[in-house]
């Protein structure tokens, strides 16, 4: 059995106040505000928006998340659907090319997939 330990302490001066904004319909963009240890805002470090969308597909439901550059949360929302777009397509690449990997893995019996050249085996040695 595995015996590394991981670190789950939190770090008081990295902390977030997580907010949720949806429009019920495409989506939803976590606003993380900054705060000290204390609970207060934190102005010294930037506001962080994250998208937050689904897309099905035949295996079932995608989740697709992506960092939207804006400094507020109506910025955000307008830039959402460009954004989404970009990070859908961005996922679907990265799933082709999982998929592409896979393949090449696959061992099919009766092709061979010891050395190559040199004349088939089974003779007698004299």
């Amino acid at each position: 059995m595995n015996e590394q330990t991981q670190d789950t302490s939190m770090n008081p001066d990295e902390l977030y106040r997580e907010d949720v904004f949806t429009d019920q319909r495409i989506g939803s963009i976590r606003q993380l505000t900054p705060v000290t240890p204390t609970g207060e805002e934190d102005n010294s470090r930037e506001v962080i928006y994250i998208g937050s969308t689904q897309v099905m597909s035949p295996m079932g439901a995608i989740p697709i998340s992506f960092e939207l550059d804006a400094n507020s949360i109506g910025e955000a929302a307008e830039k959402f659907g460009p954004e989404a777009e970009a990070a859908v397509e961005r996922t679907a690449r990265e799933i082709e090319q999982l998929r592409r990997e896979q393949a090449s893995k696959i061992v099919v019996p009766g092709q061979g997939g010891g050395m190559g050249g040199g004349a088939p085996g089974g003779g007698i040695i004299t």
